[in-house]
């Protein structure tokens, strides 16, 4: 019975944590609430008043959700900075509240500062969103003079819990948060490997839906690893460690994704592209037939669960006989002799299944330190010294240094100026809709250029605003309809709107704007303001904010999507040339150079992408064909990457493991790939450049091989298999680029 709980509870902290990588968004959802009821029940015990009560919740959350630092001692230091700057904010709002001009000038003034804090980092960015927050505060509970000591001393008591809460009840250490990352990051690699055997179950008329959930899970692996590279240098003790995991979790994503195409390519009639696994709602490739061959389909499936349950029992502590058996025999199919009889393309799966039971090996001992090695086979025990060997020579690397845009050509120096532009704009317009309640549109339009680049997302992230608002109003005319007059009943049901708030926050802005304007309904029915023509203004001044931020953005400085785009993608082709070039030199003898940190800085770049063309795929987006565009460009990029990072994986293991060897032919391989990546660079950068996209030659038959001449060796050929699906990826990135293809020479 015990066994059987504990497995129960594996299962569900496995579903948490793939649900919630790090728990991010349980602990800023906890966090935020506890603050908050914590405020309440103090100020309450003061018997402090309902519009105390409000401002005090307000500020708990605001001085919650504002810090954004990772390392506690600079979390204090923000938290320490943040109650004076928000003391003088609530004080100036008290007194400017009545002045209409100075204080709509002042108001203004302090938006711009507060965006162009983002400069300074994140400490910046939280005293600037502390400071417009209380300020808006004041304005939405009626600061006065006469209110202001108390007002003061609920701020304090707001942000002594925001801290009671954040370093004591639900602490979160860099070496935690990372800690929960690499069990998220198991838990989806296991999702992956499960939709991966139904991949393998598969029948015909369910493909399409099997092949989706590896898409998703692949693409939710790769979130992930992401977010792990984005800590690990705080989570880690010292920079070798944090490039030891770095490197574990790249060679498990590359070989997870690996073995998703070559399951793709055994079941299919035909090569599987790689494209496939990126593009969404892509159709899977013909069938070859309805199912592998009876032998090697059970094989197949029974190593793919037992695949599955190593990945599961890897961070659970088990070092049973059982698990090493199944380690041992998975491990074996890295050896030729050891491969079942079948096809070349179901071969290649067994080589897969080995090569991830190494990934799954290396992070293990990577992350939880060595293991019992009593029960290993040859196979286990080689790959254990490859593993050490690799160990063994990672050493540190230096940051490239960015260059730093100045002026107005600083991203937050432009945002600031937009923003002030679309705040003045809004108080106008607020104002001839409602004196009292015109800061909603303010607040509508500092939201919407905050983690905005261009004017598309501005619109974009405007239009979900108003979704949300508009089905929040609804809402809270039901809630505001059921609490009545309960106070606390009413407080109970912010916490839980504020809590889905948080949770949903990441996954969904528009839920996100539901709760909070559901929430607001609530807290209009405590201040005894609540009123159906309230609830219909909230729309009205949410529409107008929206409408002024775009036309800020717009008008003012503009950025458009489109330069937008272009600049970010010329930013992932150049990190993708570097990423090919340096791991196609190393593999044929060249110098060793930093290639993880080369292919984190183009996953980065290509997350940037991904997210700037959110505008471009929006399904209101009016121009059906720039939206395929954008979606085929960006999963044509994602197969880069893939190929490019597998390059890299190899190329790292070369000063160390035993059975890969620099291949001095591969010199120059790449250097047609690299050249297409470069003039399509260019035209992306002016649209006049006149360079076409070469083709020609596969790239293995540049190495001067023969027909008839032998194999080059697993190492060599895998190479030379990503370099050609590289080389396809890049000239079909041509086409909806509108580059010239130059015709082959023959």
């Amino acid at each position: 019975m015990r066994a059987a709980g504990r497995t129960v509870r594996a299962r569900l902290r496995d579903r948490i944590a793939a649900s919630d990588p790090g728990l991010l968004r349980l602990t800023a959802g906890l966090r935020t609430v506890g603050a908050i009821a914590l405020t309440l029940l103090v100020l309450s015990l003061l018997r402090a008043d309902v519009h105390i009560l409000v401002a005090g919740a307000m500020a708990a959350m605001v001085a919650t959700f504002a810090i954004r630092e990772k390392q506690p001692a600079a979390q204090a230091v923000t938290l320490a900075l943040g109650l004076p700057v928000a003391l003088a904010s609530v004080s100036l709002g008290a007194v400017l509240n009545t002045r209409l001009f100075v204080g709509d000038v002042f108001f203004v003034v302090l938006i711009f500062c507060a965006v162009y804090g983002r400069r300074f980092g994140d400490r910046g960015t939280a005293l600037g969103l502390i400071g417009f927050q209380v300020y808006f505060l004041s304005l939405f509970v009626g600061a006065t003079a006469s209110t202001l000591p108390a007002l003061c001393g609920a701020l304090a008591v707001a942000f002594c819990s925001s801290a009671l809460m954040r370093f004591a009840v639900v602490p979160a250490t860099p070496t935690g948060v990372l800690l929960r990352l690499r069990l998220a990051f198991r838990a989806r690699l296991a999702q992956l490997v499960a939709a991966q055997v139904e991949l393998l179950d598969a029948p015909a008329d369910e493909m399409d839906k099997a092949l989706e959930a590896v898409r998703e899970g692949t693409a939710r692996l790769h979130e992930t690893a992401m977010m792990i590279q984005g800590r690990l240098e705080e989570g880690t003790p010292d920079e070798s460690a944090a490039r030891l995991v770095q490197r574990r979790i790249a060679d498990a994503e590359i070989a997870a994704e690996r073995l998703g195409l070559l399951l793709l390519t055994a079941r299919t009639a035909e090569r599987a592209d790689t494209l496939t696994l990126h593009l969404p709602g892509a159709p899977a490739p013909s069938l070859a037939g309805p199912e592998l061959p009876d032998e090697a389909g059970a094989t197949l499936r029974r190593d793919l669960q037992a695949l599955h349950a190593l990945v599961l029992r890897a961070g659970s502590g088990d070092t049973g006989t059982g698990l090493a058996h199944v380690r041992n025999r998975l491990l074996g199919y890295r050896d030729e002799e050891n491969l079942p009889p079948a096809s070349a393309a179901v071969q290649d799966v067994f080589r897969g299944i080995g090569e991830s039971a190494r990934a799954v090996l290396g992070l293990r001992i990577a992350l939880d330190g060595p293991q019992d090695e009593s029960d290993d086979s040859p196979a286990t025990a080689r790959s254990r010294e490859e593993l050490d060997a690799e160990d063994a020579a990672i050493d540190g690397g230096e940051e490239a240094a960015q260059e730093e845009q100045t002026g107005l050509r600083r991203p937050t120096t432009r945002a600031a100026v937009q923003v002030a532009v679309g705040s003045s704009l809004a108080i106008v317009g607020g104002e001839l809709l409602s004196t009292q309640r015109w800061y909603w549109a303010v607040l509508t339009c500092w939201i919407v250029f905050l983690n905005t680049a261009s004017t598309g997302e501005i619109l974009v992230k405007g239009y979900r605003r108003l979704l949300g608002t508009v089905f929040g109003v609804v809402a809270g005319i039901v809630l505001a309809g059921l609490v009545g007059g309960h106070t606390w009943t009413a407080f109970a049901l912010v916490l839980v709107l504020i809590f889905a708030m948080f949770y949903t926050a990441p996954l969904s802005y528009t839920l996100m704007s539901f709760f909070v304007t559901a929430m607001l309904g609530l807290l209009y029915t405590l201040l005894h303001t609540y009123s159906l023509d309230v609830l219909v203004l909230r729309i009205q001044e949410t529409a107008l904010g929206a409408v002024c931020g775009v036309v800020a953005a717009a008008l003012v400085l503009p950025v458009q999507t489109d330069r937008r785009t272009n600049e970010l993608l010329g930013t992932v082709l150049e990190r993708l040339a570097e990423v090919t070039e340096a791991a196609v030199g190393q593999l044929s003898g060249g110098p060793a150079d930093e290639l993880l940190d080369k292919a984190r800085d183009l996953d980065q770049a290509l997350a940037d992408l991904r997210a700037a063309t959110q505008p471009l795929i929006h399904p209101v987006t009016p121009l059906r064909t720039r939206r395929h565009t954008a979606r085929y460009v960006v999963a044509l990029l994602e197969t880069c990457a893939y190929h490019a990072r597998t390059l890299a994986a190899t190329a790292e293991l070369l000063p160390t493991h035993p059975s890969i060897a620099a291949d001095p032919r591969l010199r120059g391989a790449a250097g047609r790939t690299v050249r297409n990546i470069g003039v399509i660079a260019a035209r992306v950068a002016d649209e006049h450049a006149g360079a076409q996209v070469e083709t020609g030659p596969s790239i293995a038959s540049l190495l001067g091989s023969d027909a008839g001449t032998p194999r080059y060796g697993r190492i060599t050929d895998r190479v030379l298999r990503h370099l050609e699906r590289l080389d396809e990826a890049v000239v079909g990135l041509a086409r909806p680029l509108g580059v010239p293809v130059a015709a082959p020479k023959g």
